[in-house]
């Protein structure tokens, strides 16, 4: 299989998109989705959260939970709210932010190539996530959640996908967070035979968003392939594709529940140890990589380190790792930030307050920002094979679920 292909697409028929498109499942609490489908009937988390129409102590992972899923899907599907294209496509697909705008191409990326390591990851995965959209492809038969890619920008290829954009989009709407989602289908074989050759040319892609929803794709692919049913191992998994140069990558902070048995005092003196700590009657957003905001008992502190950070290595370097090998570690005692509950992230896109918020209302003991990591250091740490501490990269704009599925 090549790098990528087309494939005959479900998406919703003309006029659904705005009432079938939902934010992905994994940046929603099960309270936001429930409150989200509110008179939605169409809404594509029933099928993604489909717990929000089972009773409110369900187990997530419990098999009504994808059975409920394959019931809407095919609800869906019998009321022609979902149709499936009857030729293989490729699909443009634009977000657009305030004044950010990127534009991908949504399309079935190699398993072959994700195993291979051309396409590359910098995350590690959960089992238990892994398993749950395992259960959930195999439940629907499709994978419905885009796995988020992005390759070098290549100026050629960047320009031929926006020459796919002059015409009116089939699917254009402005959700109710603000992103704008607009959609191309292309179906023309000779350009869907450039399109697949010219990303031919790539050396690797990367995996910018999605590595749980990579590995369930890849282990349904080869699930099916040794039970001689279903996908082989040189089937695609459900992937967008952007060029590097036109994602932006947001802050992903910490909130950590108490202070290790310190009192405050006490825990500004190990934290001054290790960082020079000033008081700011001002919250700290941190302008560069190296500064670090923290709030503690209604007040910001910048916080920069008194060593100095490993020229050598570039996953040490990442401001994650020096907040959590200097700090979260060694003074609050959280030495596994994917399992720890004492500790909670937030992205970004919710602002200071996401972090000044729980902290006042005495659900969390304090906060730590952080300055975002550049896209090159990302591409740096997959291309030599290491792996980003949890929790490392927030991109926005997210991409919607329900817009384009694929059909196994």
């Amino acid at each position: 299989m090549p790098l990528i292909q087309p494939f005959a697409g479900l998406r919703p028929a003309p006029g659904y998109a705005a009432e079938v498109a939902a934010p992905p499942y994994d940046v929603v609490s099960i309270e936001e989705a429930r409150r989200l489908v509110k008179g939605r009937p169409w809404s594509f988390l029933h099928i993604s959260r489909a717990e929000v129409d089972l009773p409110p102590d369900i187990d997530p992972y419990d098999p009504s939970v994808y059975q409920q899923a394959r019931i809407h899907l095919d609800r869906m599907r019998a009321a022609k709210v979902l149709i499936q294209d009857l030729e293989p496509r490729y699909y443009v697909y634009r977000l657009t932010l305030d004044q950010h705008s990127q534009t991908g191409l949504v399309v079935a990326a190699s398993v072959a190539a994700y195993r291979s390591g051309r396409i590359k990851r910098h995350e590690l995965t959960r089992p238990v996530k892994e398993d749950d959209r395992v259960r959930q492809i195999q439940a629907l038969g499709a994978q419905t959640g885009p796995v988020f890619l992005f390759h070098r920008a290549q100026p050629a290829l960047d320009q031929r996908i926006a020459g796919l954009t002059t015409a009116q989009p089939e699917v254009d709407f402005t959700a109710s967070d603000g992103v704008r989602h607009q959609l191309w289908s292309v179906s023309e074989p000779k350009i869907l035979a450039e399109l697949t050759q010219m990303f031919e040319g790539f050396d690797s892609l990367y995996i910018a968003d999605g590595h749980h929803r990579a590995a369930a794709g890849a282990r349904v692919a080869e699930l099916g392939a040794a039970s001689g049913e279903g996908q082989s191992s040189e089937s695609g998994f459900l992937a967008v594709v952007f060029p590097h140069d036109q994602l932006r990558i947001l802050d992903y902070n910490r909130l950590v529940r108490d202070l290790n048995g310190l009192d405050a005092e006490g825990f500004i003196a190990q934290v001054d140890a290790r960082f020079v700590v000033e008081p700011s009657m001002q919250p700290v957003a941190p302008e560069r990589s190296g500064v670090f905001g923290m709030y503690l008992q209604g007040r910001w502190y910048r916080l920069t380190p008194r060593f100095a950070p490993p020229a050598d290595d570039p996953v040490a370097a990442l401001d994650v790792s020096l907040i959590q090998d200097h700090l979260l570690g060694p003074i609050l005692g959280i030495t596994d930030p994917r399992k720890d509950e004492r500790i909670d992230f937030v992205g970004g896109v919710r602002g200071l307050s996401g972090l000044t918020v729980p902290v006042d209302a005495g659900e969390m003991a304090v906060a730590f920002a952080l300055h975002p990591p550049s896209i090159e250091s990302l591409m740096a740490i997959a291309d030599r094979g290491q792996i980003m501490p949890p929790k490392s990269t927030w991109f926005e704009p997210k991409l919607a679920d329900g817009l384009v599925s694929l059909v196994l």
